[in-house]
């Protein structure tokens, strides 16, 4: 079964629409590489998969182990290749988590973001820089 299905919309942009919930999205090419830069673009994507995906992943380790991780947040920047061929080199995540949790619990957390299902899925090249903020 599909997980989602897209059409080309012209002008560097596409909706996707996710099936089981119906949810759509449109992506448009950055201003840096032909277009307006009005939606996010696929590359942004694959950055904020990972950013969601860590919190995603630690959200349900904090569930098992009854901690509180509600008002966590989490930044993403992207970095592309200045040269050929087009591709992302590094992504930089900011987390910020609860300043509570005990420092075998923050452990816990950090190892459990740098095995995330995308974490593990992005090519090695493609660094992961993930700082993690224990502010609120």
């Amino acid at each position: 079964m599909n997980t989602a299905t897209a059409h080309y919309l012209g002008q560097l942009r596409t909706e996707v629409t996710h099936l089981a919930s119906g949810t759509v999205i449109q992506t448009d090419a950055p201003t840096d590489n032909h277009g307006r830069g009005e939606a996010f673009s696929p590359t942004d994507l694959v950055c904020v998969a990972l950013g969601s995906c860590i919190v995603t992943t630690m959200g349900i380790v904090a569930q098992r182990h009854e901690l509180a991780l509600e008002g966590s947040s989490y930044a993403v920047t992207k970095h592309m290749s200045t040269d050929a061929p087009r591709r992302i080199v590094q992504i930089d995540v900011t987390v910020q988590l609860p300043a509570a949790l005990a420092p075998a619990d923050r452990a816990l957390m950090e190892r459990t973001a740098h095995s995330c299902p995308v974490a593990l899925s992005l090519h090695p090249e493609v660094k992961q820089n993930l700082v993690f903020e224990y502010s609120f």
